[in-house]
């Protein structure tokens, strides 16, 4: 699993690809010895040009010129004054797009996991963006960081498996709601929500 890092092309694509690519890959974060993965179960892509729900719709800022960057980096950035949203840019250069990791299935790490979180209810440990970054130590020392490198990348899942994929509109937006953007694995426990306007 550490050694079979997603390839950097993986990432220079359109989001949308990469966003359904994504499940059932792992997650890994590293960070002071500590081991943190999870199997993704939840994502949403948020493209460059007339997604008006994406970061990038205003053209580029301090905020997130991260997403700006060439497709295999971290953008994460703080929302609501409490959390973190860990997000994987894709695309080419310039393009403006990436796609936001909603939950994991966690592996690794577990314990101290719920420890970060302060939970011993493991459904309610990575089943949503602000959960899994608090569980996983991600914050703002990440973004930018290449998803090829030591402290946190995307590998293939050894196991492999048969996913059951399901469409929907993305959560917790006002604009742009009639995008099928949402990808998640069907009936997987560990999925923010089973919400679906569509």
């Amino acid at each position: 699993m550490i050694n079979s890092r997603l390839p950097d092309d993986f990432y220079k694509r359109n989001c949308l690809e990469v966003a359904f690519e994504l499940l059932g890959k792992i997650l890994v974060r590293i960070k002071n010895g500590t081991l943190y993965s999870g199997i993704i179960v939840e994502t949403e892509a948020y493209e460059a040009g007339n997604d008006e729900a994406s970061h990038s719709f205003i053209g580029k800022t301090e905020r997130n010129k991260m997403m700006f960057e060439e497709g295999g980096k971290a953008y994460v950035y703080f929302i609501y004054g409490n959390h973190y949203c860990f997000n994987v840019v894709t695309g080419r250069a310039g393009e403006g797009s990436a796609v936001l990791i909603r939950a994991v299935e966690p592996v690794c790490g577990i314990d101290q996991m719920m420890r970060n979180r302060k939970t011993t209810n493991i459904l309610n440990l990575t089943n949503g963006p602000g959960k899994l970054t608090e569980a996983m130590e991600i914050n703002m020392k990440l973004n930018g960081k290449k998803l090829s490198g030591n402290e946190i990348f995307i590998s293939d899942n050894p196991l492999g498996s048969v996913l059951n994929i399901s469409v929907s509109s993305r959560i917790g937006i006002s604009r742009a709601t009639e995008k099928l953007n949402r990808f998640y694995l069907k009936f997987n426990p560990f999925i923010s929500t089973y919400f679906d306007k569509n």
